[in-house]
């Protein structure tokens, strides 16, 4: 019996309808996004881009609405401009091939400048709430260091051979590589990068890193960075990392700060000393996890700046940047790419993290509605649930969007993610297991008690 064809189910034929617009969540987007478009008026024309109908705010509430409304594709939303139009834009009479097009050869840095025009005023947002707390570790950290960063690459999904224009490329060829920052703080991504080379290793943008990082910023990195000279540039440029060792790896004990049943902590030497593996002295944390051992590398020496248990619960937190991953691959459709051509791929690649950071900002005012860490909030959910809203707006019994995803009554939604362990107060001290006091807990120490950055 013939085995049946495996089906990717990104790449699946969409079958769904768009959502209505809402008028509260169009006028959401608009207030948003209006100024920064504003914004780009002179760099427009240097681009020598006439005043055509197919503009920045055209193409811009386009690709949103096909994001946040689950447009099945571009002839579905011809159909809607031509017959509602969608957001700020009026009904106009466009040709479904004009508008596929457009999406061609639409300079996507329009959209990297709209999206890094925004990326100020969302901070100044996260400023302005106070309710929500932070993480303890991320409180501690933030004593020392002005910014806690994620850096990471992806691989995006394979191309589609629908068009002529890839009717030559193989089957299965990966569309390229993304390399993103995100903000611990925040959840804000801060840098994007795009290659079209998918198995680019992530060795090869640490020029672009070292450009973008400051100093006293705490970089997570996972073991795709594991380059000792890469590390002595950050440490040169007094940037703190904290990543895994690698299993089997060579070093020397140079000094025991912590040994105790759970916490072993050390300062090490490791490299062989040539130019391509400098020998660098830095820290190894090893926290015992179950049977075994969860070991860390970090450039920050000094416990007192980060003690061991706030090394690992920071490194665990790097998984943020695989949630926001999953987020704009599968919820948004970064899996399911709309062109072939590298401008194409490069609007969308912008369009859809621009919108990942709105919800961003809608899900930190919820949870400073709500009192609650951000990670507490379901990003997924509160996109799934501007559908309820929609429908509750429309029968007059809601008008504010964080107000009714914050409302007791909603919270069968599931914005609010359930606490599926209890809160476990953070050691906080530089040599745990020889201090037997209260305050080596984050919350009795003076120095960090009732303090919400």
């Amino acid at each position: 019996m013939a085995s049946k064809k495996r089906i990717n189910r990104d790449h699946a034929k969409k079958k769904n309808r768009p959502q209505v617009e809402n008028e509260a969540i169009a006028n959401y987007l608009e207030d948003l996004l209006i100024p920064a478009m504003a914004a780009q008026k002179t760099f427009y024309r240097q681009l020598n881009l006439r005043d055509r109908i197919l503009t920045l705010p055209l193409m811009m509430a386009a690709i949103l609405s096909l994001l946040w409304r689950d447009v099945a594709g571009v002839t579905e939303l011809t159909r809607l401009l031509n017959r509602e139009g969608f957001l700020w834009c009026q009904p106009q009479n466009i040709s479904q091939q004009a508008l596929s097009q457009r999406f061609l050869t639409f300079p996507a840095i329009l959209f990297e400048k709209v999206f890094k025009e925004l990326l100020p005023h969302f901070r100044q947002k996260w400023l302005m709430r106070k309710s929500r707390p932070l993480p303890d570790s991320v409180q501690f950290a933030l004593k020392n260091f002005e910014n806690i960063w994620i850096a990471d690459g992806s691989t995006l999904e394979a191309l589609f051979r629908k068009l002529d224009s890839l009717s030559d490329v193989p089957i299965g060829q990966l569309s390229g590589k993304i390399g993103v920052i995100i903000d611990l703080v925040t959840h804000l991504p801060q840098e994007i990068w795009f290659w079209t080379n998918p198995k680019q290793a992530d060795v090869h943008w640490e020029e672009d890193l070292l450009k973008t990082v400051k100093p006293k910023t705490l970089l997570l990195l996972d073991r795709g960075f594991y380059h000792f000279a890469f590390w002595s540039k950050l440490m040169e440029q007094e940037i703190g990392f904290i990543t895994r060792i690698k299993k089997g790896a060579s070093y020397q004990v140079k000094g025991v700060l912590t040994n105790t049943y759970d916490v072993k902590d050390q300062i090490i030497q490791i490299g062989a000393g040539t130019q391509k593996t400098p020998a660098l002295t830095i820290r190894l944390v090893q926290i015992r996890w179950k049977n075994g051992w969860r070991s860390y590398l970090t450039s920050v020496r000094e416990p007192e700046i980060l003690p061991p248990y706030v090394v690992a619960d920071l490194y665990q937190r790097r998984w943020r940047i695989e949630d926001a991953f999953c987020i704009v691959k599968r919820l948004l459709n970064l899996s399911y790419l709309w062109t072939g051509s590298v401008n194409g791929i490069k609007l969308q690649i912008w369009a859809t993290w621009l919108f990942y950071a709105v919800l961003v900002d809608l899900g930190d005012a919820v949870a400073d509605e709500l009192g609650v860490p951000i990670e507490r909030v379901s990003l997924e959910m509160i996109y799934r649930g501007m559908y309820h809203f929609s429908v509750a707006y429309q029968k007059g019994a809601a008008s504010d969007l964080v107000k009714y995803f914050a409302d007791q009554k909603n919270q069968d939604l599931g914005i609010r993610s359930r606490m599926r362990k209890p809160h476990v107060r953070l050691i906080i001290s530089p040599f745990p297991g020889t201090q037997r006091s209260p305050e080596q807990f984050f919350g009795n120490n003076k120095a960090t008690n009732g303090v919400i950055f």
